[in-house]
């Protein structure tokens, strides 16, 4: 990883030590197994058969070192804003008429999660595309998740992100730009044109769902179709998908012990989110996304603590929430830029509750792909961004 201001251009290996590795492989094989409840499959959490051997695949198959040194093809930073340091990645196109985009990941996630759209994005020429759908992209990790860690000391909500975000693109030259964002990103997207006004091109979301996940059930029968479909999933996700987020919304500190201490806890933990998250139509994790990838997300996590920062982040993000919810009277701001969503196969997102005046310029559904576009469907991410995008430049 390289450390540098964010105006400079240096690029150096970095991150874990042999010792780390070595360390995370002997915790991983000596791994204290739980006693199954005479199941093994996912209805109660991730089936031991499967985690053993992915697992087992971790501690002596896995490279970290090459998965390391493929991150580090990308130039990366460190900055810091306001009392924050902020790790990023800047990958530059060789267009000259290059639109900047800023893509923010969510959780359990991290830059990891859009590696696979960097090339497409900022070189379409050599990747079948038109040039003149071009991006200059920058990657910052969230803060507590990856490098930005500590979390600093304006703590972690989605407006005070969105500040970070608008003073790295100003830091970095970039005076209009488009925001891209999943999952937790997609609400820092969102509220990006808000605190830089006239700045943002427009904003892009993905991994978006039909509703907050701790208000009232959806009444599927107001609903057709996909939408009906979508509906009734998102019930399911708030009767039985929320434990982890009431979890780490009030008792993160409590979690951070196990996910800080055992690896395969911490794998497990985000396992079951790409299990849950993917495409339907998909059995296992790690053949919805790359196998390695995958790992070279936990791996991170593991190797920065990020386990249990991002526990700490989704906590005081919670309480940001709650408190501006207390605080509304009406409808939230909306912004008059332009916005895209992208709604992959394991979505729930409702155009009719997420859009009800029509505003939104640009919907798109897909029968593939899921919470993770970008390590699923990186091909359909990046098309729909450049569809959304032309009439932008």
């Amino acid at each position: 990883m390289a450390t540098a201001t964010a105006s400079s251009s240096s690029n150096s290996s970095g991150g874990s030590t042999a010792a780390e590795i070595e360390d995370l492989r002997a915790r991983v094989s000596a791994t204290r197994w739980p006693a199954t409840a005479g199941v093994d499959d996912w209805s109660r959490g991730v089936p031991a058969g499967y985690l053993k051997e992915l697992a087992g695949y971790w501690a002596a198959g896995f490279d970290w070192r090459a998965e390391e040194a493929a991150l580090n093809e990308i130039p990366q930073f460190e900055t810091e804003i306001d009392g924050q340091t902020i790790h990023f990645f800047h990958a530059r196109s060789p267009e000259p008429g290059a639109l900047p985009i800023v893509l923010t990941h969510g959780w359990p996630s991290s830059p990891v999660e859009f590696m696979k759209v960097v090339g497409p994005l900022t070189d379409p020429r050599s990747h079948g595309g038109d040039p003149g759908d071009a991006f200059h992209v920058v990657l910052p990790s969230l803060p507590g998740y990856g490098f930005s860690n500590p979390i600093g000391e304006a703590g972690f909500n989605l407006f005070a992100v969105a500040r970070m975000w608008a003073e790295l693109m100003r830091r970095l030259g970039y005076e209009r730009y488009v925001a891209q964002g999943t999952d937790v990103g997609s609400g820092v997207a969102g509220m990006l044109p808000m605190v830089a006004p006239g700045q943002v091109a427009g904003v892009h979301l993905s991994g978006t769902g039909a509703a907050p996940p701790f208000g009232p059930a959806l009444e599927p029968d107001r609903f057709s179709g996909a939408d009906q479909a979508r509906a009734r999933k998102f019930n399911e996700f708030r009767e039985e998908g929320t434990g982890y987020l009431a979890l780490q919304s009030t008792r993160p500190q409590t979690l951070a012990y196990s996910l800080n201490d055992s690896p395969v806890g911490q794998l497990a933990w985000i396992v079951e989110k790409v299990h849950e998250w993917t495409d339907p139509a998909i059995d296992l994790p790690d053949a919805a996304v790359d196998r390695d990838q995958l790992l070279a997300n936990v791996s991170l996590y593991w190797f920065t603590g990020s386990g249990a920062s991002s526990a700490h982040a989704v906590y005081e993000g919670m309480q940001a929430w709650k408190a501006f919810a207390a605080q509304q009277s009406g409808p939230a701001p909306k912004s008059d830029v332009p916005v895209g969503v992208a709604v992959f196969a394991a979505d729930t997102a409702i155009r009719s509750l997420m859009d009800p005046d029509g505003a939104i310029e640009h919907w798109s559904e897909y029968g593939r792909g899921g919470h993770f576009a970008a390590m699923e469907v990186p091909e359909l991410l990046v098309e729909d961004v450049r569809l959304f995008s032309r009439s932008l430049r």
